[in-house]
């Protein structure tokens, strides 16, 4: 038997708004690392989206590689990074024969082929080509696995088959990895596959991406697969992309994103974050656990209706970071505003939401936010509250011109 743990989507460097989320991170890893040794893994899947920009912080560049030295056990135990949509392939692979040395394998594009190597008494890689590998484990049976890193549709197409350009990428990939299996995967080994892809099955809807993530299958990027494209021999496909950790299907195998191990978007709030853990035979199927982290700041989106409640809730919950709306008359000062920030340091957002029955001409309107309010009423209503009088032409006129712009 042999045991994996499947991670992805660690977007190193990211920032929540102005706040960093480095230190986190920092926790989560130490508590990632402590998971693997915990559980006696024996292989890791990094399934993409390393970095959340393509020229990360050197603090992050630090504790990624740092991170990942630690995870190899110094060799003893394979770590498999692939390039997601937010990587720099290059970049990913620039480390290569150094890292290959501390048991890390890279692979920035679709097309790469890692050349076979030893580590003496830890692993040998002894087959590879483009998006294949294959590892010999001491006292394990053989580890096959297709590799597949985030790559645009126009150069997955290239990569993959430049006779084919009028082809579905779908049918690309699944030529690619039929020919793949058909070619390595056998019951003596493990069969696998770590992809950066948007999986769907054929004919739902397209899963969810996170609010701030990039679309996946925007014009120029790589359309939705579908699962059926996947070879029968596969016992688990490790995924990177979505944030909320699922399993798209079971058939041929379980389809599996393990999701962020942060929540980084608003749209996360309220999510439990997993690393997943998967035990393999040849030929028969896996077994997964999910294994919770706890690493990290809350995420949480509020309502309050008055300032006293918000201010009370704030005072509970300093840990957290919040994206709050604070229900208002009229509108948020910036007394109040600053007032906010000083009894609590994780403010995100603050969304002022008006209840204002004079804006609809009725009693007991229904709050509204001022996006969906007359601007320039809204602002007139500002103006007299600060300034004592009314605003003057040449104000109106001025915020017509600003509201057009």
């Amino acid at each position: 038997m042999i045991r994996i743990l499947h991670t992805s989507d660690w977007h190193l460097g990211k920032r929540l708004e102005r706040f960093s989320r480095h230190d986190e991170q920092v926790e989560l890893l130490q508590e990632i690392c402590e998971i693997v040794e915990r559980e006696h893994v024996d292989l890791i899947l990094v399934a993409g989206d390393l970095f959340d920009a393509f020229n990360p912080p050197a603090e992050s560049l630090e504790l990624f590689y740092r991170s990942l030295k630690k995870l190899s056990q110094e060799g003893a135990r394979p770590v498999i990074a692939i390039a997601g949509n937010h990587d720099m392939p290059e970049r990913i692979e620039a480390p290569d024969p150094l890292a290959r040395e501390c048991g890390i394998i890279f692979a920035g594009f679709p097309e790469s082929t890692v050349a076979p190597f030893t580590l003496e008494n830890r692993f040998s890689l002894t087959r590879s080509e483009p998006g294949f590998i294959e590892l010999q484990l001491p006292q394990n049976p053989p580890v096959r696995l297709m590799v597949t890193p985030y790559a645009s549709e126009m150069r997955l197409k290239r990569a993959l088959n430049p006779l084919s350009a009028e082809e579905e990428l779908r049918d690309i990939l699944k030529q690619h990895w039929d020919q793949l299996a058909q070619k390595h995967f056998d019951r003596s080994g493990v069969n696998l596959m770590v992809a950066h892809l948007l999986f769907m099955n054929e004919g739902d809807d397209i899963p969810e991406e996170p609010d701030d993530e990039r679309p996946i299958n925007h014009i120029g990027g790589a359309q939705a697969i579908y699962t059926s494209s996947l070879p029968s021999d596969l016992q688990y496909v490790a995924l990177g992309h979505l944030h909320r950790k699922q399993v798209i299907c079971n058939s041929p195998c379980p389809v599996v994103y393990s999701g962020s191990p942060l929540p980084y978007s608003f749209s996360e709030a309220g999510q439990e974050k997993f690393v997943v853990c998967i035990d393999l035979e040849p030929g028969k199927p896996a077994e997964i656990r999910n294994i919770p982290l706890t690493s990290g700041k809350q995420l949480e989106r509020k309502r309050f209706e008055t300032m006293q409640e918000a201010e009370t809730w704030l005072i509970a919950h300093p840990d957290a970071l919040v994206e709050m709306t604070l229900v208002s008359d009229t509108y948020l000062s910036g007394e109040d505003r600053r007032h906010l920030a000083d009894i609590h340091k994780g403010i995100i957002t603050i969304i002022p939401e008006i209840r204002d029955a004079a804006i609809h001409g009725e009693e007991g309107a229904e709050p509204v936010i001022p996006g969906q309010v007359n601007l320039p009423e809204l602002f007139e209503k500002y103006f007299v509250a600060r300034k004592g009088q009314q605003p003057d032409q040449d104000i109106r006129e001025l915020l017509k011109e600003i509201i057009s712009e």
